[in-house]
């Protein structure tokens, strides 16, 4: 990964975790936008360690937090070191953006809901995470809100950058080596290109009268993953006939996925910001950029 340091003059946005999917993008574009941007990756900036987070905050930036314990299985049998990262590390950076003046903008997930809803969830739905990760990643959310009552905690799910091991590079690569895939069609969600959502936390980054403490931000409409395999087949010329589905029974994980995982864009709308367009326009898009040698 290419750390990129300032532009020029004094830095406007820190992103931590930026080696990561979603923050490597996020200082692409702020680079692009010719926004002044210091890039951190979690070996540079171990967000755990409460002086090193201090050190690093300056008066007047944004602050977009990226840093996260993602492994989601792995975090049912090391619950401890997932909350270092999901909760107590968000804490320190709301904590040093509280002591001196600066903007944090925190990723979180739908994992922290149930995900036994039928309709999308706002943002003042009820949280109930099933899972360890789901709870570390509530904790961070308490942990920024308690220390910074003005950051904003932006809630996404299903990111993809089509690249590496995420389900979209997966099953661009899975239907070059096999005839047919099962992929489980029980489990309904947003599925969300990892470039529209750098962009969006560049758009709150620039939007400094939002108010809201907590927004959602995932493409539009909603899709199993079963129904998203088969676009994917269908966009790269493939037959979609040939994924097949099953159910969550079928591939039981250490930590269960949850059922409904669609998030409302209403949040985000209200507060004046540009939504994300539909998932079906994002995945074309992410598809057409990387061919497919590369996915």
């Amino acid at each position: 990964m290419r750390v990129t340091r300032a532009v020029h003059g004094a830095a406007k946005i820190l992103v931590t975790g930026a080696a990561g999917q979603v923050g490597t993008l996020v200082v692409d574009q702020a680079n692009a936008r010719g926004i002044p941007v210091r890039a951190v990756t979690s070996s540079e900036l171990d967000i755990t360690d409460a002086g090193a987070v201090a050190d690093a905050i300056e008066p007047g930036i944004v602050v977009v937090n990226c840093a996260a314990y993602t492994a989601v299985d792995a975090a049912e049998s090391d619950e401890q070191a997932a909350t270092a990262v999901n909760g107590a590390g968000p804490g320190n950076l709301a904590t040093a953006c509280a002591q001196v003046g600066s903007r944090l903008i925190h990723v979180s997930t739908d994992y922290v809901f149930a995900g036994d809803a039928t309709t999308p969830y706002e943002t003042s739905a009820p949280t109930a995470p099933a899972t360890a990760y789901g709870r570390t990643k509530l904790a961070g959310e308490i942990a920024v809100h308690r220390a910074l009552p003005t950051a904003h905690v932006v809630r996404t799910a299903w990111v993809y950058s089509g690249v590496g091991s995420d389900f979209v590079a997966t099953m661009r690569r899975l239907e070059a080596q096999r005839e047919t895939i099962d992929v489980v069609h029980d489990q309904v969600g947003s599925p969300t290109y990892a470039a529209d959502l750098a962009a969006g936390l560049l758009d709150l980054a620039e939007a400094p009268n939002v108010s809201a403490p907590i927004l959602h931000a995932t493409n539009a409409g909603q899709a199993s993953w079963y129904e998203l395999a088969r676009a994917v087949f269908a966009e790269i010329g493939a037959d979609p006939e040939r994924v097949r589905p099953c159910t969550s029974a079928q591939f039981p994980r250490p930590a269960p996925r949850p059922a409904y995982s669609v998030l409302s864009n209403r949040s985000w709308i209200d507060a004046g910001l540009p939504p994300l367009r539909p998932w079906k326009e994002a995945l074309v898009e992410s598809l057409a950029a990387r061919p497919p040698e590369t996915a």
